[in-house]
């Protein structure tokens, strides 16, 4: 384990070049890179079957690629497997913990397969517990648990051995928001002591609030990175929302916004909504209003906004993150 004020390795903590995977005739990954510097979040965006969860196995050592390389600090994932798991911590789409030992019992089993003496493995199962707010259950067994509180216990057996890189996939899918911000109050916490992040989500949101950088996948490949105004900038200035009384109207009002549009019509039927990027906010609006109005067609309301990380996944991929999440 890392002693206390002993700086991390340095520069790059992950990297790829041209990873390769496939399943038969699928090609799960195709040349993906990636590049990672110590200390930083790498946030991995992408639809359903992308690769997200792929990659990070790859470079967990779970899965060996069929092409290309990875390293995690320093150490190739093929050729030192078990040096590479040394270094991690890995936390998965749903918590990996027995659900009838204690929270104490389950980080003193994690610790013990880690390789820790037992002493050292319930301090710092003590240590964590406390960071995540848990002293009070941690003598309950799991399955009394909420959802969230037995992702906080998840996320702290990945903490376990103090690694120097952490890989999350998608760690906060099905938590309440409160639960999510206090999982990502953790992960800062982590990232300001040195741990370096590679995380797979499906809430824009989250990317937007802990990535240093973020790369969208579709398909296996890395179509776009950048920070998240880099990204936000790639899709234009301003969009235009058109909240619809009836949702009948949609198809109307798309045809009646694609005059103005510089980019992909976005529907949200749900919501009723119709967004679109615009290149001149206010000339778009006056122009949408007065069609809008000569075609009799009831708003609610209508206005312009900023992009956010949903118009950049809507640009890129074709589709929102709201149908990624419900498919």
């Amino acid at each position: 384990m890392r002693t206390p004020g002993e700086p991390r390795f340095g520069g790059v903590a992950v990297e790829s070049h041209a990873i390769v995977k496939r399943y038969g005739d699928v090609t799960a990954l195709d040349g993906l890179d990636l590049s990672v510097p110590t200390g930083t979040v790498l946030g991995l965006l992408g639809p359903n079957g992308a690769g997200k969860t792929t990659a990070v196995s790859v470079l967990t050592t779970l899965i060996k690629p069929d092409g290309g390389w990875a390293r995690v600090a320093g150490v190739d994932v093929v050729a030192e497997p078990q040096r590479v798991r040394s270094l991690i911590g890995l936390s998965g789409q749903y918590a990996a913990v027995d659900e009838h030992l204690t929270a104490t019992e389950n980080l003193e089993m994690i610790g013990c397969l880690y390789g820790m003496r037992r002493r050292e493995a319930r301090r710092r199962a003590d240590e964590l517990i406390d960071q995540f707010r848990l002293s009070d259950s941690a003598n309950r067994p799991l399955k009394t648990f909420s959802g969230g509180m037995r992702r906080r216990i998840d996320l702290a057996g990945a903490l376990l051995a103090d690694p120097p890189v952490l890989f999350l996939d998608e760690p906060t899918t099905g938590l309440d928001p409160r639960s999510r911000g206090e999982l990502w109050d953790a992960i800062r916490d982590r990232v300001s002591g040195g741990t370096t992040v590679v995380l797979t989500t499906q809430y824009l949101e989250e990317a937007d609030q802990l990535a240093d950088e973020i790369v969208v996948i579709d398909h296996g490949r890395a179509i776009a990175r950048g920070t998240s105004q880099e990204l936000k900038r790639h899709v234009g200035g301003e969009h235009l929302d058109v909240h619809l009384a009836r949702p009948e109207d949609i198809t109307r009002v798309e045809s009646i916004v694609a005059s103005v549009a510089v980019g992909v019509v976005r529907v949200v039927v749900e919501e009723a909504l119709v967004s679109v990027p615009v290149a001149s906010g206010v000339d778009a609006l006056a122009s949408v209003i007065a069609e809008l109005k000569a075609g009799k067609v009831d708003i609610v309301d209508i206005g312009l906004r900023r992009p956010t990380l949903d118009d950049v996944f809507m640009e890129l991929t074709g589709h929102g993150a709201e149908e990624e999440s419900a498919s």
